[in-house]
């Protein structure tokens, strides 16, 4: 299969012949994913991470600073890393930009503890070309909890198969920085090390405005606040397009599938909420498409293209659109 084929599936989700999502029905979670074990590789740091984050309901674990770390967190590595790295430029090509650029970004989204950019590429491809039909990684027609975070928490033999990443993936895994990911667990690595670097920014910052009886504190605080409860935050945004983006909303378009704009998700995932757009033209780099519809990722994307980093835009071709809300 050839890049412009695996683009092809990843945007697979325009008005087809099939059923519709008037004809859909609740569906059993993938087949390859049956019996369902728990994936403990997932299961425990996911854990962790949310226990973690209950530290920021103790005051010693608050400050200012930390809260500011993590609100541009959401933003550099949320923003820039998921949605307009992983989403828009890896998985939908939705425009190009200098290598250098694309790995950045690449980076920025392991941040977020979300998978490696190839297996969340092809995850995704996978979620496109079945969309709320039961090969779909995340249908909220198995249930909404399936959807959220339960397809994340049971193995799936598809997600690790190497026919999977060959047939979703192998745009990405011809390049050699995508291929080392994957290898020894890198991408862990990559995020323990984010986190690191953010904790020792945070006992700096303590050293210097405080003194040295500010460094323990401050440096607890960045990773509680900077790192905990922000990566809780982005990965809970992403999910919730896959849950709350296929169940409640409106639609402007007809697709084949489920999916809802939801002005919510849109404001915690930096435009990826309008959810229906997307499925209607995957490729295109805008979501919102309707003048109320802001999308902050557009917004980044535009600003690459005015100083030349951003090339071969794809913007939305008009199509019919319906008014049921």
């Amino acid at each position: 299969m050839s890049t412009s084929d695996l683009v092809d599936v990843s945007n697979a989700d325009s008005i087809v012949e099939g059923s519709t999502a008037e004809e859909l029905n609740r569906v059993d979670v993938p087949k390859t994913a049956q019996p369902l074990r728990i994936y403990w590789l997932y299961l425990v740091p996911l854990v962790i991470l949310h226990v973690m984050a209950l530290l920021a309901f103790v005051p010693w674990f608050f400050s200012w600073s930390g809260l500011v770390v993590a609100i541009l967190g959401h933003f550099v590595f949320g923003m820039l890393g998921i949605t307009v790295g992983y989403h828009r430029l890896l998985t939908h090509r939705g425009f190009t930009c200098p290598k250098w650029l694309e790995h950045t970004f690449a980076l920025f989204g392991i941040c977020n503890l979300q998978d490696s950019p190839a297996r969340w590429v092809a995850i995704h491809r996978m979620h496109h070309q079945h969309s709320d039909h039961q090969p779909d990684p995340h249908t909220p027609m198995a249930s909404l909890f399936w959807s959220h975070m339960g397809w994340v928490l049971y193995h799936n033999r598809d997600h690790d198969s190497l026919t999977s990443f060959e047939r979703y993936a192998r745009d990405l895994l011809k390049d050699p920085f995508y291929l080392k990911l994957e290898r020894r667990g890198l991408w862990v690595k990559i995020f323990w090390l984010h986190a690191a670097i953010i904790t020792a920014l945070g006992g700096l910052f303590g050293l210097a405005t405080v003194g040295p009886s500010g460094v323990i504190q401050m440096a607890a605080s960045w990773l509680v606040w900077g790192v905990f409860v922000r990566t809780l935050v982005v990965l809970h945004g992403t999910w919730s397009v896959n849950s709350i983006g296929h169940v409640f909303g409106y639609k402007n378009y007809k697709t084949r599938d489920d999916s809802r704009n939801n002005w919510f998700v849109a404001l915690i995932s930096h435009g990826e909420g309008w959810h229906n757009n997307h499925h209607a033209q995957p490729r295109v780099a805008h979501h919102g498409h309707r003048w109320f519809e802001f999308d902050m990722s557009w917004w980044v994307i535009r600003i690459l293209e005015s100083v030349g980093l951003a090339k071969d835009v794809v913007r939305a071709k008009k199509l019919p659109m319906i008014h049921d809300h």
